[in-house]
């Protein structure tokens, strides 16, 4: 018997929770390429508080971005954050994306300053904000791994959430933040993402060796008399 093919679970799930990022960000890509190639001037359809066509923004701010610096850091962000997203939280992260991307961008609407908010910084920070605090929630080895990671690398983005720089919406990454810790909180009895088991090494099988039962012993016949007839023993009664 061929033993099966070994498949390295857990490096496909590394490569397929990537895909989904990289077509997202792929489509961000393609719409601010478009933006400066044809001159759109999409930031008219960002997210403009208190006004009705601002609404639209809510949609399509996330896709908006102002130059290459702005694209291309919130580009590697999203790529780092909504990868493990995906990875660790395989069935809510679709559920968490949106949330931070449509609620975020409703408070922002309701909330902010009177002026155009465009970027995918909101969703960013809802992304991080949910990873950190699931795995403080969660008391799980690997998820709070994943939030000293969090930490480590994106500490320096409190600062984004308070209004010291004027020109960045820190009302998007406030709402984002309060969304994606809201997600963590409503998720915090969902199990981990399942782990395939560990490969179980079989031992070869090799042919039974045929056993012969031992011969029951023949007792010897009592001789036969000759003056005497012999007798049989019947078992039937």
């Amino acid at each position: 018997m061929e033993p099966a093919p070994f498949i390295d679970h857990g490096r496909r799930r590394l490569l397929t929770a990537l895909i989904p990022v990289v077509l997202v960000l792929g489509l961000v890509w393609i719409v601010f390429i478009a933006d400066g190639w044809f001159h759109l001037d999409l930031h008219r359809f960002g997210i403009l508080p208190r006004e009705v066509s601002g609404l639209i923004g809510v949609l399509a701010a996330p896709f908006l971005h102002a130059n290459w610096d702005h694209i291309a850091g919130n580009s590697l962000s999203a790529l780092v954050l909504g990868w493990l997203l995906v990875y660790f939280y395989p069935r809510q992260s679709f559920r968490v994306l949106v949330f931070c991307w449509l609620v975020g961008g409703f408070w922002v609407w309701l909330f902010a300053r009177p002026s155009y908010h465009i970027g995918a910084s909101g969703v960013i920070y809802g992304m991080a904000s949910f990873l950190f605090f699931s795995g403080v929630v969660k008391r799980h080895l690997a998820h709070a791994g994943v939030s000293f990671m969090i930490m480590a690398l994106y500490g320096g983005w409190i600062w984004g959430v308070l209004p010291i720089e004027p020109e960045k919406s820190w009302e998007s990454h406030l709402a984002g933040g309060v969304v994606g810790a809201l997600m963590s909180w409503f998720y915090r009895n969902v199990p981990p993402a399942h782990v395939p088991p560990p490969l179980e090494l079989q031992d070869e099988e090799f042919p039974e060796e045929e056993t012969t039962a031992p011969s029951t012993p023949v007792e010897p016949e009592p001789p036969i008399s000759l003056t005497a007839p012999p007798t049989w023993r019947s078992d039937h009664t």
